[in-house]
């Protein structure tokens, strides 16, 4: 689409160098539209970046994707990042002691029906509830007449106390980061749709083998230095005003900058104080900045080297953490291993210290008489996602000024505040854009 007829003057301000930021600008420049980046962190990424903690190179919160993200998994292929920066692995559950369950490597839904059969820990009920579950959810379409809780849909279907401990909670808050009893039952059935149900490949879990920045907001910055775009890191941007119909960026040194338009790409919590100058977007402050937030912990061990799990990933049972990761097989340090704890809990009014003892004592079930970690650090993403309630009114990507539109996890979609969410509504933003400035040069002309 390069070469065509875009007024020069076209000029896109992206605020935010996150997924959803960087995914709109590559949407962007690729049509061959002049876009700047404004980002307030000196490292790409957003909310699933890297951090440096005692000189050591960690994520932010350890993230996976799965085959259902099919614009990530897109986007990464035009940026040619290698496949092999992903482990791609068939749906596995692996809680020792306590289920083992796997999809096995044929077409749908028979990935699903032989990993049931080959569970050995699931008696007869808890087959036949899993496959009641699915069977229901098909027969409905996958669309409830009305929105209530993970946890009533369970007993709905009637699941056994054991899928619900081990299969389907932590399933929902892997994937809502929000409690059973508090998420939207009609996002998870979404969620459930396309990976669980869909076919193999859908279900698969990539777990990245770099960090959460190389993965693709480092690529996607080097496109946009190719293709004539520019981003800005540690430049934070304190406001947006329009005067005679162009954006004017306020924070410095960009005070004199102006734009035809704006997408704004940051986290929710930072709406309200960037559009602060526009009267007609009070109600859009008001909604965005309602929004209740679901924190997730992530605590770093590092062992001798020749400690090691059973699984690159394993769930965890009867402990505030609900999965492990084994860096060491992931392509990192050998030896270090990453605790998750999502959402609110008990466990979120325990200090650091005992965060990690927690994360050490869950290890340690696993591998006996295990020595103290060398290291450790507990990352805490207080506002990771929002709170994925029933019913929520998530705002539209569109606002009521005129070239000017969001961009993020938070707004309105089918799924929770995933990478394939943030990237999926960058790329609206961006197609969006687009057609305004089509539509704007067949006016002209």
């Amino acid at each position: 689409m390069r070469g065509s007829s875009i007024d020069m003057a076209t000029r896109v301000a992206i605020i935010g160098a996150g997924y959803a930021g960087l995914s709109a600008a590559v949407e962007l420049a690729r049509a061959g539209v002049q876009v700047t980046v404004f980002e307030a962190s000196r490292t790409l990424g957003g909310r699933a970046r890297v951090v440096e903690k005692d000189g050591r190179r960690v994520d932010n919160g350890q993230h996976i994707l799965i085959g259902a993200y099919t614009e990530t998994l897109r986007l990464l292929r035009f940026l040619r990042v290698p496949a092999s920066r992903l482990i791609a692995r068939p749906f596995t559950l692996h809680v020792p002691g306590h289920l083992d369950f796997r999809a096995a490597q044929f077409p749908a839904p028979l990935h699903l029906a032989i990993g049931l059969l080959r569970s050995r820990e699931m008696s007869w009920a808890d087959r036949l509830a899993v496959v009641r579950m699915m069977r229901n959810l098909k027969r409905m379409r996958y669309e409830l007449a009305q929105d209530y809780s993970v946890s009533q849909l369970l007993t709905d279907t009637q699941q056994t106390p054991m899928l619900r401990e081990l299969l389907w909670e932590p399933l929902c808050v892997a994937a809502l980061n929000t409690p059973a009893d508090e998420a939207s039952a009609q996002i998870f059935i979404n969620v459930l749709k396309d990976s669980l149900a869909g076919s193999a490949s859908m279900s698969e879990l990539l777990i990245p083998r770099v960090d959460l920045s190389e993965l693709l907001p480092v690529p996607a910055a080097q496109f946009l230095a190719r293709s004539g775009g520019t981003v800005n890191i540690a430049t934070p941007v304190k406001s947006i005003e329009l005067d005679e119909n162009e954006f004017r960026i306020i924070g410095n040194p960009f005070e004199g900058e102006r734009f035809s338009h704006v997408i704004v790409a940051v986290g929710p919590y930072h709406v309200s104080d960037l559009l602060a100058g526009f009267p007609e977007l009070n109600m859009l402050r008001q909604q965005v900045g309602s929004m209740a937030h679901q924190p997730i912990t992530t605590v770093y061990l590092e062992y001798d080297e020749s400690v090691s799990l059973p699984e690159p990933m394993i769930g965890v049972a009867n402990s505030s953490v609900q999965w492990l990761f084994d860096r060491g097989q992931l392509g990192g340090p050998k030896g270090l291993l990453a605790a998750v704890i999502s959402a609110r809990g008990p466990h979120s009014e325990l200090s650091r210290e005992e965060l990690a003892l927690r994360a050490h004592e869950a290890v340690e079930a696993m591998i006996p008489r295990l020595a103290a970690p060398k290291w450790s650090t507990v990352i805490t993403e207080k506002r990771a996602t929002f709170s994925c309630s029933p019913s929520l009114l998530r705002p539209l990507h569109i606002t009521p000024i005129k070239n000017l539109v969001l961009a993020g996890d938070y707004v309105q979609s089918p799924y929770p505040a995933t990478i394939e969410t943030a990237v999926r509504s960058g790329l609206t933003a961006a197609r969006h854009i687009m057609r305004m400035i089509n539509a704007e040069s067949a006016v002209v002309m």
